[in-house]
């Protein structure tokens, strides 16, 4: 497990994407079952589907230059419209206006660019009235819906190469009850389908979003408070909502995605951060600037990011500056150099408290530049330092340990 894994823990920083025939009414990814858009009428996105210009290896080139190592790709959302040729599926990308496989596209690209490759596949379809109804109601159909699941992870983990992360979503019933209290992964029958897995793809990561605990936790929009055992990650949109959604204007500064990574990497945790691309591809403006904000401060202090995790910095649990009450930051901690990443810039002199490392010597990341440091008991006293900060979003103060 742990060689498996450790790839992800160095990655820290990776790419979402959710994209399909809910781009185009541009209202959400659940569009098709909160406006209870009957399958056949929803269906006929699929003729409008034909985005000639959309190029996944600009997506993959994006991810590169925002410094993300991984990417994430929705290979089917929940309204069952796949972006991969499937024999057990006609209602697929390769076989309806587009005719394209956007899967062999996106791989493909990611292996051109040394980048990760990640599968998202949903669960449930809603095309599929058996999915509603569960596995005791009528076993028949039931039994047909999960072979055409297994069958289509089959084709994912068979026809694309090395895939590194197969990420669940939707394992949950439609409503409480609904399947007659049988336990998730006995429903989806889990152990049979990660066996599956494993065989085809040995080295693969699987989430936790399938009934069973795969091999990393995925809070959603939610950051922890305390650093588990485990390998995790959260996944955020940069606005409110994951697909393409015309009406969204709430975007994520890039400041704050950025405290987002490091919130993340201070936990020992991964950051996912989705786009949404427009019908035709293309990825929306606020996306593009924010990524490549982010990708220009991760040039610069990818260091404290990359393979990093919690820092030793404090006595007290957990582990990090409290980012309140006036405290500058957050810290992590890699080959024996603690990070202090610096939201708040003081000015000449930082202080902070309840240190019980030796600091031999600190210095400014982005510069080189020598950050005097004393130490008082449990004080430590960073002093020396610029009048404003050498970073508008984040500075980054290295200090080495003695030990």
């Amino acid at each position: 497990m742990e060689e498996r894994v450790r790839w992800f823990k160095e990655a820290r920083f990776g790419m979402f994407i959710h994209w399909g025939l809910y781009s185009i009414p541009a209202r959400g990814e659940w569009v098709m079952l909160i406006e209870e858009i009957p399958k056949e009428e929803y269906a006929l996105l699929a003729n409008s589907f034909n985005p000639k210009e959309c190029s996944p290896e600009s997506w993959v080139k994006l991810a590169k230059e925002a410094g993300m190592n991984y990417m994430v790709f929705t290979t089917r959302h929940h309204d069952g419209f796949s972006l991969f040729d499937s024999q057990v599926s006609e209602f697929t990308s390769a076989k309806t206006a587009a005719g394209r496989d956007f899967v062999a596209e996106y791989v493909k690209a990611c292996r051109k660019y040394n980048m990760k490759v990640g599968f998202y596949y949903s669960l449930p379809d809603w095309r599929y009235k058996a999915y509603f109804e569960g596995p005791k109601k009528n076993p028949t159909a039931w039994k047909y819906f999960i072979n055409y699941v297994h069958t289509q992870v089959r084709e994912l983990c068979s026809n694309y190469g090395r895939v590194d992360v197969i990420w669940f979503d939707g394992d949950w019933p439609p409503y409480p009850g609904a399947w007659d209290n049988v336990p998730v992964a006995e429903a989806w029958q889990s152990e049979k389908l990660f066996a599956m897995i494993r065989k085809l793809q040995p080295h693969i990561l699987i989430n936790n979003r399938a009934g069973l605990p795969g091999d990393f936790d995925t809070p959603e929009q939610n950051i922890l408070t305390q650093a588990p055992e485990r390998p995790w990650e959260t996944c955020m949109p940069m606005n409110d909502t994951w697909g393409y959604t015309k009406a969204d204007k709430n975007w994520k500064s890039a400041r704050q995605l950025i405290i987002n990574l490091v919130m993340c990497v201070s936990k020992g945790g991964n950051y996912l951060l989705n786009i949404g691309p427009c019908p035709d591809g293309t990825v929306p403006s606020p996306s593009l600037k924010r990524l490549k904000e982010i990708g220009r401060w991760l040039s610069l202090h990818g260091e404290s990011i990359y393979g990093a995790g919690i820092s030793p910095l404090f006595t007290n649990d957990p582990p990090f500056i409290p980012f309140s009450g006036g405290m500058v930051g957050l810290s992590t901690f890699k080959d024996n150099k603690i990070y202090l990443h610096v939201f708040r810039w003081p000015g000449r002199e930082i202080c902070i408290g309840r240190v019980n490392v030796k600091i031999k010597k600190g210095y400014i990341l982005s510069t080189g530049e020598e950050a005097r440091v004393v130490q008082k008991g449990t004080r430590l006293f960073i002093r020396g330092l610029p009048l404003k900060a050498p970073d508008t979003i984040d500075s980054v103060i290295v200090l080495e340990l003695d030990k």
